[in-house]
């Protein structure tokens, strides 16, 4: 049986990585830094630890007896977290650095990166109606300020270790992930399940407005996690080497987006357009072209599909929370 670690997998991402790991017969040894009473998930059948892997033995000792790593630990969120906490999300940069090392020290036969589209040049994401970036658009590098950079720095790291110590990497560059089982509130959130939470809050509470940031024209494209899931597996068992997107084409404007919300929630809101907080770029897309002709993948869920889905998890929490708070 294959021994596999997975960090950061008390999160969004780690969290479904980890649970479709073991369903495919892995022997799964799961860390994030959170307790594991915090974790999205947690597994039994797993081996569960809360381990701050910005420490360098605690890496080593996490990768010890392993034969793959997927390291999915990091500092990150929504706009409002990523532009507020540049230092602690570069400090992201002594997770990678030392998992690098370990994975050199203990012959670990192959390493996944969870790279970001953050890492893209934000000279080319000025316009909404952009065009999907792809893969040789990271440079000249001009990535998102904090987040970004750590971003590209660990993606030089896994090149140059694949390149002179021969160490097999991965990397991945993500393009807004969402859907179940990850974070809606608290300021870590990313845009589907921030305007996910506020229209169920504001229909919980007959409210006829919700709070957008920014004008609601930028653009992004999201991709659900099953399809991320599936794509980020396919990617750690091919021979593909070198960053590679993993997104969705179906580009929309947030204001777009809200509209497949309401319809979901069967309400229309009035939007108050918050123009002073963080909005991110003007527009961003993937170019799937690299991996349809490298891993034949596709996504599977269109956007409003994925959102049903996502609506209808956040909804059954809130509920849950609001039931608890009025016992």
């Amino acid at each position: 049986m294959k021994r596999i670690l997975v960090t950061g997998a008390g999160g969004f991402i780690g969290g479904h990585l980890v649970k479709e790991l073991v369903n495919r017969g892995y022997q799964v040894r799961a860390t994030d830094i959170k307790p594991l009473d915090q974790w999205y998930q947690c597994f039994e059948e797993v081996e569960n630890s809360s381990l701050d892997m910005t420490i360098k033995d605690n890496c080593f000792k996490a990768t010890e007896g392993m034969n793959d790593v997927i390291n999915m630990a990091c500092n990150m969120g929504g706009m409002g977290f990523i532009e507020n906490n540049k230092a602690l999300c570069m400090l992201s940069v002594l997770v990678n650095t030392h998992m690098l090392m370990a994975c050199k020290e203990f012959s670990i036969k192959r390493y996944f990166f969870s790279s970001s589209a953050c890492a893209y040049n934000t000279d080319l994401q000025k316009d909404p109606k952009i065009t999907g970036l792809k893969e040789s658009d990271a440079y000249p590098a001009m990535p998102e300020d904090g987040y970004g950079w750590e971003k590209l720095f660990g993606e030089r790291m896994c090149r140059h270790f694949f390149e002179d110590y021969g160490l097999n990497v991965k990397v991945a560059r993500y393009h807004n992930i969402y859907g179940p089982n990850g974070t809606y509130d608290g300021g870590r959130e990313k845009a589907p399940a921030a305007l996910c939470r506020k229209i169920i809050n504001a229909t919980l509470t007959n409210e006829n407005t919700i709070d957008v940031w920014g004008d609601g024209n930028q653009t992004r494209s999201f991709l659900y996690i099953d399809d991320c899931v599936e794509a980020t597996l396919k990617l750690f068992d091919s021979e593909h080497h070198g960053p590679i997107n993993i997104g969705s084409e179906e580009q929309v404007s947030i204001n777009q987006m809200i509209e497949k919300i309401e319809k979901i929630s069967s309400k229309k809101f009035n939007k108050n357009y918050q123009l002073d907080k963080p909005k991110g770029v003007a527009g961003r897309n993937s170019d799937n072209t690299l991996i349809r002709k490298q891993l034949s993948w596709e996504p599977k869920y269109d956007l409003y599909a994925g959102l049903e889905k996502t609506y209808e998890w956040i909804s059954s929490e809130i509920k849950k929370k609001h039931n608890q708070l009025n016992k």
